[in-house]
């Protein structure tokens, strides 16, 4: 698993611009399962059937991470950029970036005044994204053009994979990089001739932009069952809103609510009765301050019913995400748990 992630973070997969992660999911897996093809929004959908009839899973994690996107090249050299994804511009200055040019990646930082220039600005403004600027180092735009970087190249954080205390890890594009390993390592790791149907595997694009790759996946998937595997926030730190209903090293999350799904209860029931009978940690996650592809899955073909399996993220959506290995395992455990305990679509009926 560590290995794993380690090589998903390291590509660069803006969204809609996955095109390295799906590239490197697709090799993997290719000779591996039933089926496996990419459609024309990028999503890598992926099958692996069962030895016996059972219901048809779809899971999906999504490929995309939050970045930016070059948008100008001004005379000096200064990079203006557009956001991809949900950001908070009061954590963006002075952190390590990388643009991916057409000559390769050209490392440069979102610029800041020095600490000297404090007592002649307003420190109480958030300064707007619009108002930054990114720099690769260059004197000019000539220079900028030189290095291969031009309108419409991918910028991501420049943050590598680092192991911290006993059991924890910090990185960026966890979110989902993190969800992706989970549903390779359940591919590769459960004995299929066990499993009850069919797993339809989802690797999806452009999540954090509006669910769209799940979209356009779900729509070509009769699936009876379906389940997103993302990640999500946590509130175990001091700050005056937490609550502390999740916590990194509490288990892998079952969901029941976010602003996207109200989770089909007959499966996160099922979820968190398989965890316990296989002694999975877990916990339950209400938490409507975040979405996941589940969020259209649930949507599509009539009606299927849907739940999120959840690694438990702090400082999501920045430049530094962190994890516990032990959560990202379990929720890898609680997926291969739930392929082998599915039998019929009739465990997840409304009624």
């Amino acid at each position: 698993m560590e290995k794993l992630i380690q090589e998903l973070i390291s590509l660069p997969g803006a969204c809609g611009q996955e095109h390295a992660v799906i590239r490197y999911l697709y090799e993997r897996l290719k000779d591996q399962v039933d089926d496996c093809h990419i459609n024309g929004l990028g999503d890598l959908i992926v099958t692996r059937k069962g030895a016996f009839d059972g219901p048809v899973l779809a899971v999906s994690a999504h490929t995309d991470e939050v970045g930016f996107i070059v948008k100008k090249i001004e005379k000096n050299g200064l990079i203006r950029f557009e956001k991809l994804g949900g950001h908070d511009d009061r954590i963006l200055l002075s952190q390590k970036v990388i643009v991916h040019g057409a000559k390769g990646p050209c490392p440069g930082v979102i610029g800041t005044i020095s600490a000297h220039m404090q007592r002649f600005d307003n420190t109480s403004l958030i300064r707007n994204y619009r108002e930054m600027y990114i720099d690769i180092g260059a004197e000019d735009a000539d220079e900028v053009r030189e290095m291969g970087v031009s309108a419409g190249d991918q910028i991501t954080w420049d943050t590598v994979f680092t192991r911290c205390g006993r059991n924890r890890a910090y990185g960026h594009a966890f979110d989902d990089r993190c969800g992706c390993a989970v549903l390779v390592k359940a591919i590769e790791n459960t004995d299929f001739s066990k499993v009850h149907g069919t797993l339809t595997a989802i690797f999806s694009t452009q999540e954090e932009v509006g669910l769209r790759g799940a979209e356009a996946a779900a729509a070509s998937i009769k699936a009876d069952v379906a389940l997103a595997v993302d990640t999500t926030a946590v509130s175990d730190t001091p700050e005056a809103m937490m609550d502390n209903t999740l916590a990194l090293g509490a288990g892998a999350g079952i969901k029941i609510m976010d602003f996207s799904l109200l989770a089909s209860r007959a499966v996160w029931t099922f979820m968190r009765d398989i965890a316990e009978e296989n002694g999975i940690p877990y916990q339950l996650e209400i938490f409507t301050g975040i979405g996941t592809d589940a969020g259209a899955l649930h949507q599509a073909a009539g009606g299927v019913p849907s739940g999120v399996i959840s690694v438990p993220s702090r400082y999501a959506h920045s430049s530094i995400e962190m994890i516990d290995m032990r959560d990202f395992e379990n929720c890898e455990k609680l997926l291969e748990a739930f392929l082998y305990g599915m039998k019929d679509k009739s465990q997840f009926a409304f009624i």
